[in-house]
């Protein structure tokens, strides 16, 4: 029992109920308190469980599910057998979202190219991704569960496909705590359409809320009600914080809920973020050649968006931000494959690969790790939804093999792991599931994934569940 648990049950009326008892436990309850009561900053900096290679993650999330055959996985055999449909025998246990299985198969209209001195092959359409090739470790035998996109959302993010378990950068942020005071340990970028996980990629779950995600927004004010009222200054609004606390430690001595030290420690921060936020926000300080490499001042919306994001988040991680994720939507090309897919990799591909060199030339690389991926992949069949539409061909959902990448702290670039078949359709060697990844990432991080737990209804939790393996070819 800890000081917060004595607290919800143990009433006044059921302390004289039970004097002996209640007498007895004032010694417990007087050394649970030591190390009980709400702490200044309980997001303060904490060890790991060994000496980390990364302090920071952006997680570069493609919402949708980009597709390998286009970008990573060159398939030769699908433009031999493209509008031929393949044989039973490799289709006949294949769970499909849309297509049936015997839908033909559909050959990429993209060529690949080899880059770096690894010469790991990529698209075409992301030349400046592909230059920082000898940073990057591709991994092209990535597994889900889920075919759809908020179950592989929840998994991916969560290590469950159920509502209400805490996401990866919340189980950062609870086991790493944040290098920040003053801004949030765990922030959401947003571009695009949005997700379909929407809040549950970026929740806490079961545990406490200060380790949620605090979505910046793109325009207007980042961060809604934070700037001051009008004709309040600063000390006015001092005291009325410092009240509030006052208030709600009170409140946290009579109950031990620990959402109510949350609230004190939002408070707090959000005072604090009043001063940090514009300065943020403020590019003025960065070489105009280095915003135009992010892409901040590009005619393009995508790319201004995703560029901007991408600055956003190298700035973030040198203020001690523990866990940036972008999302990016929407990469749900089941139709108009051809068309809207160049168009989504032009935003991204420049921004992205300036910020590998911008966090490389600062030093930050190494203690920086990047992911960026989907839920899951595309089928090597073609899906047709409107065929009355030009160029309406896209791809399905596929789970079963697709691909990912994963630079700076920990990993080690210029490498490819995992193979796929001919068609793609399956793995044939270094299978990767999400919760081998999500394990991996924390390794990057300094934690044993299977001792990285908390208690909620009787059982010790953990991000991985009761699965995954750390994948020690992606590390360095």
């Amino acid at each position: 029992m800890n000081f917060n648990q004595f607290l919800q049950i143990q009433s006044r009326r059921d302390f004289f109920r039970q004097s002996a008892a209640g007498i007895g436990t004032l010694a417990l309850a007087d050394l649970l308190a030591a190390d009980s009561l709400p702490k200044t900053n309980p997001l303060a900096p904490k060890a790991p469980h060994f000496s980390p290679k990364a302090k920071n993650v952006i997680f570069m999330f493609m919402e949708g599910g980009p597709s390998q055959y286009e970008l990573f996985d060159e398939k030769p055999a699908l433009r031999e057998h493209h509008g031929k449909p393949l044989p039973p025998s490799l289709t006949s246990n294949l769970r499909l979202a849309f297509i049936k299985p015997n839908a033909a198969v559909m050959g990429s209209s993209f060529q690949f190219r080899r880059y770096g001195k690894c010469g790991t092959p990529m698209s075409e359409l992301f030349p400046h991704i592909g230059s920082c090739a000898d940073d990057i470790c591709l991994v092209r035998s990535m597994k889900s569960d889920a075919f759809n996109h908020h179950p592989g959302q929840l998994l991916l993010f969560t290590g469950s496909i159920q509502f209400g378990r805490p996401s990866m950068g919340s189980w950062s942020l609870y086991g790493l705590g944040s290098e920040s005071n003053n801004l949030p340990g765990f922030v959401v970028l947003t571009s695009g359409r949005g997700t379909s996980g929407g809040t549950s990629n970026f929740q806490s779950g079961f545990l406490p809320s200060h380790y949620q995600g605090t979505v910046l927004r793109n325009s207007g004010e980042p961060i809604l009600y934070l700037t001051t009222p009008e004709g309040v200054t600063p000390n006015e609004q001092k005291t009325t914080i410092d009240y509030l606390s006052r208030m709600n430690q009170e409140r946290y001595h009579d109950t031990g809920d620990v959402e109510i030290a949350s609230r004190i420690a939002s408070y707090e921060l959000a005072f604090r973020m009043q001063m940090a936020a514009p300065e943020l926000l403020d590019f003025s300080n960065e070489p105009a050649s280095l915003l135009d490499s992010y892409g901040v001042n590009s005619s393009d919306d995508l790319q201004r968006q995703f560029g901007r994001n991408c600055l956003m988040a190298r700035r973030m991680v040198e203020r001690g931000v523990r866990f940036v994720l972008m999302m990016d939507a929407s990469w749900d090309h089941h139709s108009k494959l051809n068309s809207s897919l160049p168009t989504r990799c032009k935003a991204c591909d420049q921004p992205i690969a300036t910020l590998i060199r911008d966090l490389k030339q600062r030093g930050l690389l190494d203690e920086t790790l990047l992911v960026w991926g989907g839920e899951f992949g595309r089928t090597p069949m073609v899906e047709v939804r409107k065929p009355e539409e030009a160029d309406n061909a896209g791809r399905d959902h596929h789970p079963n093999a697709y691909s990912m990448w994963m630079a700076g702290g920990g990993i080690r670039g210029g490498q490819v792991v995992g193979r796929t078949d001919d068609f793609g359709l399956n793995i044939v060697e270094d299978q990767v599931h999400i919760h081998d990844l999500q394990a991996t990432i924390l390794r990057c991080l300094g934690f044993d994934h299977t001792r990285l737990t908390y208690r909620f209804m009787g059982r010790d939790f953990r991000l991985t569940d009761v699965h995954g393996n750390v994948v020690n070819k992606l590390l360095a």
